[in-house]
């Protein structure tokens, strides 16, 4: 009974399997039930490992249901994604550049959870300045540290602050110099 309970909260480091059955009913086998999307959403909440399997040809289809709960929680509550995010997400599916974009997504979604305590205390002092100024250095310096991976011969700025110390407009252009070195070199590798 005590490996039940384990698997059922997630802690023995199995992923829980829930299996979707062609009638749209989802299984949660380690708890015997069956559950609803809300179940699913609220077990990514409580950070419970769970693989969604289809209960007859056994294909994993978990990115496919986490996805619908995206979906389903955009249309029914507060939207957390912007249309320009998802416009330019779309816009990366064939993009050279699609491959990299997970792991990217990846760390700065890592990054902010990292930032989250620092974020909400910034917040509750009610700092003058940007909180979120911590996670666009980091997410900054994430994106120095690819550009240096895929075009080492790029040279950095000596300077990039202005009198007052704030980034210069240098800093974005040298950026999106970077960036379009990058596209350039990965449209030229998947010729």
């Amino acid at each position: 009974m005590v490996g039940r309970a384990k698997a059922a909260t997630g802690e023995a480091g199995d992923a829980i399997i829930i299996k979707k059955y062609a009638n749209r009913r989802l299984y949660n086998t380690a708890s015997s039930s069956y559950i609803t999307l809300e179940d699913l959403a609220r077990m990514v909440r409580e950070n419970v490992e769970f693989q969604v399997l289809d209960a007859k040809s056994g294909d994993d289809i978990t990115h496919a249901i986490l996805t619908q709960i995206i979906m389903d929680e955009e249309a029914n509550g507060e939207q957390m994604l912007p249309v320009s995010f998802l416009r330019q997400l779309i816009g990366m599916y064939g993009n050279s550049m699609q491959g990299l974009m997970p792991s990217y997504l990846e760390a700065s979604m890592a990054n902010f959870r990292d930032n989250q305590s620092k974020i909400r205390e910034a917040f509750e002092k009610g700092m003058t300045s940007n909180p979120f100024t911590a996670i666009h250095q980091t997410n900054m310096a994430m994106m120095r540290a690819a550009a240096d991976v895929f075009l080492p011969g790029v040279a950095k700025p000596k300077d990039k602050s202005t009198a007052s110390g704030t980034p210069a407009n240098d800093e974005l252009a040298l950026l999106r110099e970077q960036m379009a070195a990058m596209q350039k070199k990965l449209d030229d590798l998947s010729k």
